[in-house]
Order: C-alpha cells, then sequence, then structure tokens
C-alpha cells in the first residue's frame, strides 16, 4: 500500500491544476495535463495481484476517466486506473494521479 498523501497536498495540487478553469469540463483537462506532463511511464503496478507494466496512461474518447495500458507476459491491457494496486516505488509524479483520483471523488 503507497503512503498516503496529505489531503491539504492534494488540494494544492488540485487548485494549482484548475486555478484558471470555468467548470468541470476544464478542471478535468487541467488535471489530465498535468498527469501528461508529470508522471513518468513505464512503471510497475499490480492487477489482480498480478504485477504488470504501465506503459502508457490515456484517455477516454467520451466522458471522463483514466485509462492504464499496461503488459504483462507480453500481453497488452487497458485497466482503468482505479483498479491498479500501487506497489513500490511508486511512479514519478504519482501525487497527481492521486490528486486526480481525490478530484473525481470530490465531483461525483
Amino acid at each position: 500500500m503507497p503512503k498516503r498523501i496529505d489531503k491539504a497536498r492534494l488540494e494544492e495540487l488540485i487548485d494549482e491544476a484548475t486555478v484558471d478553469c470555468y467548470g468541470e469540463e476544464e478542471e478535468y483537462t487541467a488535471l489530465l495535463t498535468m498527469i501528461e506532463g508529470r508522471v513518468i511511464c513505464p512503471f510497475r503496478a499490480k492487477v489482480i495481484g498480478e504485477t504488470i507494466k504501465v506503459t502508457r496512461l490515456a484517455w477516454p474518447n467520451s466522458g471522463y476517466g483514466m485509462i492504464a495500458e499496461c503488459r504483462r507476459k507480453g500481453t497488452a491491457y487497458r485497466v482503468d486506473i482505479n483498479f491498479l494496486e500501487w506497489i513500490e516505488p511508486l511512479p514519478e509524479g504519482y501525487e497527481w494521479i492521486a490528486a486526480y483520483q481525490a478530484w473525481r471523488k470530490r465531483n461525483n
């Protein structure tokens, strides 16, 4: 289980990303832009207890969400980011993913 990020820090990140945004859609885009620029792929994680390599983060064509494009034993998978089990070492920029997830919970 990864170290929890302080709620105040998550709010700081959300505020940093969304400071000039008008509405939920712009906030979503701003957070994805921060993730794209700060989270370094590939990184390791687990899905249903199996270690996988996340090679890229992607966004759905419609609606909100984030998809982890993964590989395991030569096979490619697409997994909703919320189904990843985070393992050490966390990817560089992980706090931005945590901020996005906090923003999603706040806006659901």
